[in-house]
């Protein structure tokens, strides 16, 4: 009886584990294919605050946010 219940915790325990890692995969690789924000979104958001965005700023944005998130 105690033989049944301990292989039943231990595949539990397990497909927790595994389902945990394909989904962190999944994400990082969507994440990766449709980055939340782009130029354009970065361009529209610089104008609704009221700033004039150059391209030169919205480059040095993109890719301190690129640093961020590969670290």
């Amino acid at each position: 009886m105690g033989y049944y219940i301990l292989v039943g915790i231990l595949a539990l325990a397990a497909g927790v584990a595994l389902g945990f890692f394909i989904a962190r995969k999944y994400m990082m690789s969507y994440l990766k294919k449709n980055p939340p924000i782009n130029e354009q979104m970065l361009k529209m958001m610089m104008m609704q605050m009221g700033m004039k965005p150059s391209q030169k700023k919205i480059n040095q944005m993109m890719s301190a946010m690129n640093k961020q998130q590969s670290k």
